[in-house]
């Protein structure tokens, strides 16, 4: 007798992913008939507890086809389980499927608080992702005298260090957020629905996660009146503006530290009087502190100071300052680093500021279930996130394009559909590339370099980057029609390249842009937004086929529904399908025998 579960399967579980608390689960195995000895008569059990504590054995009641128990789950956290089938054990196999062994690994069920409930203005959108001081120039820019100016707009990132080795990240090109005004309309037609903005407030470095003022945009980008003006500007075209929250530490050189006395105001490292002072902790005053990573220049916050809490938090705090200012919500950085009690906190102000703003989380592992400094995260429980930027699915799919094997990806696709909230899924933040990463076509063009002095002339070639263009057009379509939010890292969308910080924060090129490449984005923009937004906003996700290097899937709301299929390998595949569907990249009309040919890709949706 051979045993069938997959917790994908509403028949096998009830409720697919996590569940709300005090909700019920069904969970049902189900026999194989085989010519077997039959063992039907054989007991059976779930084996459940909840993370860090004690099994519990519930027995499970004989079906017409196997074995079935109803649970009801009274507090929100993390659950464990699998099953005893008489003498043996049924755990998580690959594809989260079950399978008879000695030692199970178990499947997780997340409990989440029964009024958790994320934006849905977020959902079926397009996310774009600006560096700002990277994406477009419209003023005439002054630097302090410890910056320095780029007047060659798109020239290579400063990246070599200083005589005292280290590197400054001192030099700005300009970018600003008038610029970011005047191409809202480029924006708007690759149907871009939120724009999430690199830090832009008052720093001493270009990438600005040092903060010098968490309350004063930074006089490069412009001024305080110049981000209301972006943000109605940007409503008037139906986008909305995230901000980067970075509330783990500030710069060194801050109004809060102020090592180096640029400020007006008597900072943590001048005085232990400081009103900032236990902001900090010193192991040595004043010269050794904690900060992030061990780099001297962003010390770490101490976040259990109620008075950093209410300048963050509080009625007239940074949260809820900028959200008066019109931003849509943030994105907390390095959130592995606050702790859940702060979380909670941020949470709290930015809901009761506006109830339907949004917190995303920098969590580059599955946020269900991430332990952080020997702690288990509670992100995704309904207390704290309501989405993450979703690292695990774009491993997924560059091990895909890579390598031709679409495992790694189906398993990504089905971990985060198991462990995760719905209304999480639905508005997960998926990348192929940011600010931290090398840009996706270099990625995709195996261009490896031993050290910067490469990367910073590192450049495909002709065949290399018809190659590496050609997948990222699988991985786009892929981005853009899995559940989540697709965000794209200005630039990639006209095929920009770069390895690693710095070379991947490069200007954007609006001189020399692939204007094939961004009219594909801008297909896929139409196609997620205006043609099936009902669809990609939440409906149902389904693996219809999968092969070593071919995935086929469908997205589906009632009765409306699109196929969308990879076949990143030299094999062709027969898909039947009903006259009347039209392949949506291409135009071609789908006949009864379609063909899935080699390395391609595609969107299929009934012709109306």
């Amino acid at each position: 007798m051979a045993y069938f579960y997959d917790p994908l399967k509403r028949a096998c579980k009830s409720t697919t992913g996590a569940v709300a608390r005090g909700g019920e689960v069904t969970f049902h195995i189900y026999e194989e008939k085989s010519g077997e000895a039959d063992f039907s008569a054989q007991l059976c059990s779930i084996v459940i507890f909840e993370d860090g504590k004690h099994e519990t054995a519930f027995p499970m009641k004989r079906t017409a086809d196997g074995f079935a128990v109803t649970l009801k789950f009274h507090q929100t956290g993390l659950y464990f389980y699998y099953f005893r089938l008489g003498a043996a054990l049924m755990g998580c196999g690959r594809g989260r499927k079950g399978e008879l062994t000695e030692h199970p690994q178990c499947w997780q069920l997340t409990v989440y608080r029964e009024d958790y409930k994320t934006p849905d203005w977020i959902k079926g959108g397009v996310m774009y992702q600006i560096f700002p001081d990277r994406f477009f120039r419209a003023g005439h820019n002054t630097v302090k005298p410890h910056q320095i100016f780029r007047g060659d707009w798109g020239g290579t990132p400063s990246y070599r260090p200083n005589e005292f080795g280290k590197v400054l990240n001192n030099d700005f090109f300009g970018g600003d957020l008038q610029g970011i005004r005047e191409k809202l309309g480029y924006l708007q037609s690759l149907h871009v629905t939120t724009l999430y903005l690199n830090p832009i407030f008052e720093s001493y470095s270009n990438h600005r996660y040092d903060t010098g003022d968490f309350l004063k945009i930074d006089p490069l980008l412009g001024t305080d009146e110049d981000f209301r003006t972006l943000v109605g500007d940007a409503a008037a075209r139906g986008m909305r503006v995230i901000l980067d929250g970075v509330f783990n530490h500030t710069g060194d050189d801050s109004r809060y530290f102020n090592k180096y006395g640029r400020y007006d105001s008597v900072g943590a490292y001048q005085s232990t009087q400081s009103p900032y002072a236990d902001w900090y902790c010193f192991r040595q005053f004043p010269d050794s502190y904690e900060s992030w990573w061990g780099i001297e220049t962003l010390p770490a916050v101490n976040e259990a100071s109620e008075s950093y809490q209410d300048f963050i938090c509080g009625e007239n705090g940074v949260v809820k300052t900028w959200l008066g200012y019109g931003a849509a919500g943030y994105r907390l950085d390095v959130a592995d680093e606050l702790p859940d009690f702060f979380l909670e906190k941020v949470r709290t102000a930015v809901k009761e500021t506006r109830s339907d703003a949004l917190i995303i989380g920098e969590v580059w592992e599955d946020a269900s279930n991430k332990i952080s400094y020997d702690v288990r995260r509670k992100y995704l429980q309904g207390g704290e996130l309501d989405s993450v930027m979703n690292y695990p699915l774009k491993d997924g799919i560059i091990a895909f394009l890579r390598t031709g094997d679409c495992t790694a990806l189906r398993e990504a696709i089905a971990a985060i559909l198991d462990n995760y909230p719905k209304e999480t899924v639905d508005c997960l933040m998926n990348i192929l590339g940011t600010h931290d990463t090398a840009r996706i076509l270099t990625v995709l063009g195996d261009k490896e370099c031993a050290d910067k002095e490469e990367m910073a002339v590192a450049k495909l070639s002709g065949d290399e980057r018809v190659r590496a263009r050609a997948k990222l057009k699988m991985a786009a379509t892929l981005q853009f029609t899995l559940p989540g939010v697709p965000c794209i890292y200005y630039g990639d969308e006209i095929g920009m390249e770069g390895d690693r910080d710095p070379f991947c924060r490069r200007c954007y090129d609006w001189t020399h842009p692939d204007e094939e490449l961004r009219a594909f984005y801008e297909k896929l923009g139409e196609i997620r937004t205006v043609k099936f937004s009902d669809i990609f906003r939440d409906g149902a996700y389904r693996e219809i086929f999968a092969a070593h290097g071919c995935l086929v899937f469908e997205r589906r709301k009632g009765d409306k529904s699109v196929l969308v299929f990879a076949n990143n390998s030299a094999d062709e595949y027969a898909l039947r399908a009903a006259e009347g569907y039209r392949e949506l990249l291409t135009g071609q009309r789908v006949e009864k025998g379609f063909c899935i040919g080699k390395f391609t890709y595609g969107i299929i949706a009934k012709i109306e």
